[in-house]
């Protein structure tokens, strides 16, 4: 593969997206949600929705940033109102969150999931969906999972524009079953010709 490109497809929508390199070894399909334009976020949030509404979900969480226009638009095509977002940069509002240590395939570096210790009683006791834009190693969702379930949510689904690869897989252990997606993609490494080749399993 020499094209600067990938073509996927998102549920009903095909995009092309840009091939970025993270090292000599390694280059991502990048999916950049708010560059996506509003009706791409309108439609893919609606598809997500239907795979999500048999589990009754009561409020939906997501992982800033690249999560919040996902979460916005599955929020409102599943009628709800409320959503809660997991950052990733300290905020004043911030300064008594929960946390949970993360780390990001696209950011190489030690961060930690915080929560807005005043919404808990947003998510106790309530099904709670998890969205975000990719699934790639699994680590950002594992600790969304874990920091949403030290408060009490019962977190019945997990949705993803797209899965990338299967790291995520082991990653998530049994949670991986939760995982409704509309689209796959690899990662790529260079081939001995230098022209990128596909890897699905990461």
């Amino acid at each position: 593969m020499n094209s600067s490109t990938y073509p996927v497809t998102i549920g009903s929508q095909s995009v092309s997206l840009p091939l970025v390199a993270l090292s000599d070894s390694l280059s991502l399909a990048l999916l950049i949600t708010v560059d996506m334009g509003v009706q791409f976020m309108g439609q893919a949030g609606e598809e997500l929705a239907e795979l999500l509404r048999p589990y009754d979900v009561d409020i939906v969480a997501t992982v800033a940033t690249m999560g919040i226009p996902v979460v916005i638009e599955v929020t409102k095509a599943l009628g709800l109102d409320q959503y809660v977002i997991l950052h990733k940069t300290p905020k004043i509002h911030l300064a008594d969150a929960v946390s949970e240590p993360v780390r990001s395939i696209t950011t190489n570096a030690d961060q930690r999931l915080l929560f807005d210790r005043a919404r808990t009683p947003d998510v106790a006791g309530k099904r709670v969906a998890i969205v975000d834009d990719v699934i790639s190693t699994g680590a950002s969702t594992g600790a969304a999972l874990r920091l949403l379930r030290s408060v009490g949510a019962d977190v019945v689904a997990i949705g993803t524009l797209v899965t990338e690869a299967s790291l995520w897989r082991s990653a998530l252990g049994e949670d991986a079953s939760r995982v409704h997606a509309l689209g796959s993609i690899p990662i790529f490494h260079p081939g001995d010709d230098g022209i990128l080749v596909e890897d699905w399993l990461g």
